[in-house]
């Protein structure tokens, strides 16, 4: 996040969302932009290229949810949504379609920096935890590869594991690149002459 964030408020009520404009603005000089008009959310919210984006709304339905946050983008910034009543499993699927925070019983501005805060302490908890999850299936499928290639060259050279593995490393130091890319072009161009 920048040193000067910038928030966009999502609030149909004009009177509300002054009021919510203001406090953010007084709480830390927040650059805060409104969208009182949903129609085109998504690209209305692009147009601004906000840090975090804050819904208030009073009774959300499934649908309004789903939309909203898809076009509020929660797995680029950090969303939170503020209803004033708990719908039907509606905290479940908002958590689940990636909002940062959901806090039921409406936006109170005493309530705004803190929610704020939680939301983008969460956002990034749960962004490295993708990015991790995301170097963890990298490596996994790197490993797979480099197994079929040693499989190959064990099959083609006659050799152990381990000599298998060594010759990799060696043509990887040889040509400049990783292991996995020499693996994965021993593997393709294996697959090419069975």
């Amino acid at each position: 996040m920048s040193d000067r964030m910038t928030i966009v408020v999502v609030e149909q009520d004009r009177e509300r969302a002054d009021a919510i404009v203001d406090a953010l603005r007084a709480v830390d000089g927040y650059d805060v932009h409104l969208i009182s008009n949903v129609t085109g959310l998504a690209r209305k919210i692009a147009t601004h290229a906000p840090d975090v984006v804050l819904i208030d709304i009073a009774n959300p339905t499934r649908d309004m949810l789903e939309e909203l946050t898809l076009a509020s983008g929660p797995l680029e910034r950090p969303v939170a949504m503020f209803v004033s009543g708990a719908g039907k499993d509606l905290a479940r699927e908002a958590i689940e379609a990636g909002l940062s925070a959901y806090v039921v019983d409406g936006l109170q501005m005493e309530r705004l920096k803190p929610v704020l805060d939680a939301a983008i302490a969460r956002f990034q908890m749960i962004s490295q935890m993708r990015l991790e999850l995301a170097e963890t299936r990298r490596a996994l499928e790197e490993r797979k590869v480099i197994d079929r290639a040693k499989g190959v060259l064990m099959k083609a050279r006659g050799v152990e594991e381990e000599e298998a593995y060594a010759l990799l490393r060696k043509a990887a130091m040889d040509q400049g690149r990783r292991v996995a890319e020499v693996a994965e072009a021993l593997v393709t161009a294996s697959g090419l002459l069975s």
